[in-house]
């Protein structure tokens, strides 16, 4: 498999490279970066802790992916667009765990899906995917418990509540469809409602990312909990995201698909 990857300079693309590099079934060919990146023409492997590998860190998307099957993108919500449309014109899939997506990004995987294999998930853990079925699943059979969600990442994450906890409140509502997210409480909000889900973001020091959702009743609580130790989880996920895509006919795909393939 033949792989590009965006954002290659940050946290995750670095630990992709890393990964893909330590194993013969993936040949990585193209790595793309901000126009402004300070390590634009440096070697991929080399900035990854792998060693040269003969990819030079580009701006360019389009030759970036030639000769890719698959892309892997982890960048940021306003550079999501022109990665997927160039991918789109250059027909490689995509696997992407950009968070903070608009609306109209959305819109834009749909589309994309007529002509790509495309992939997204706000969380590449298979973990994480197993622990939204404990969610719905928990929810739908304690329908009268409160529901909370609390979220920890590391002091440098842009966006709150993280993509991950979205998705749990997502599975949560599909259990119980009147569950309202509120953010945070402050003041005198007065007494919780029952058709509350409260989203909770914790920032600080270097937490990969934890997640857990409190169902709390008159005598009892459960607490359900993913703690990601290594950020080497993301992107094996990824990549295993990868190799499940690049064999896949132009459709959207999500982790489940993987999880029960």
């Amino acid at each position: 498999m033949k792989l590009t990857i965006f954002g290659a300079a940050g946290r995750m693309g670095r630990t992709i490279a890393r990964l893909a590099s330590a194993v013969d079934d993936i040949e990585l060919v193209g790595a793309v970066d901000g126009p402004s990146s300070p390590h634009l023409g440096r070697d991929l492997g080399e900035i990854a802790g792998a060693g040269h590998c003969g990819v030079e860190i580009s701006a360019d998307a389009a030759s970036a992916l030639l000769g890719a099957d698959v892309a892997v993108d982890f960048t940021v919500a306003p550079a999501f667009s022109g990665m997927l449309r160039a991918a789109t014109r250059a027909g490689v899939a995509v696997v992407s765990g950009t968070t903070g997506l608009s609306a109209a990004d959305e819109r834009l995987i749909d589309k994309a899906a007529g002509e790509i294999a495309v992939l997204w998930a706000p969380n590449m853990s298979v973990g994480v995917q197993l622990l939204t079925r404990l969610v719905k699943e928990a929810v739908g059979a304690l329908g009268d418990y409160d529901v909370e969600i609390v979220e920890t990442h590391h002091n440098q994450k842009a966006d709150a509540p993280s993509g991950t906890a979205k998705l749990l409140m997502r599975a949560a509502q599909a259990a119980r469809s009147e569950l309202a997210p509120v953010h945070g409480r402050e003041g005198e909000p007065g007494a919780r409602k029952s058709s509350e889900i409260g989203m909770h973001a914790l920032r600080g020091g270097t937490v990969v990312g934890d997640h857990s959702v409190h169902l709390i009743g008159e005598f009892d609580r459960i607490e359900i909990t993913h703690q990601a130790m290594s950020r080497d989880l993301f992107a094996a996920g990824a990549l295993r995201a990868a190799r499940y895509l690049a064999t896949q006919q132009p459709g959207r795909y999500t982790l489940a698909d993987i999880l029960d393939s």
